[in-house]
């Protein structure tokens, strides 16, 4: 986690370096250059790695392997990661 706070202080930090944003809160910062915030990014990340793997997108020998429910009344719920 102190990797993480590393990287939004950075980004804080960078954000002033606009002068007409220096006075703003960060948060206001990020929305006018149309930023979102590391966790967001991170868990965008995260969404996207999940959507290639259970669509076969990934290589197949780096992918881990999800293993569904077929009885299941949901659309495709994720029970367990299986490795090979």
């Amino acid at each position: 986690m102190g990797d993480v706070k590393v990287i939004e202080k950075v980004q804080k930090r960078a954000t002033k370096l606009i002068i007409y944003l220096k006075n703003m809160s960060f948060t206001n910062r990020l929305l006018c250059l149309k930023l979102s915030m590391l966790k967001y990014r991170r868990l965008w990340g995260d969404m996207i790695e999940v959507f290639k793997i259970t669509h076969d997108v990934n290589d197949s020998d780096v992918s881990l392997k999800f293993a569904y429910h077929l009885g299941s009344i949901t659309r495709g719920t994720v029970i367990g990661i299986i490795q090979d």
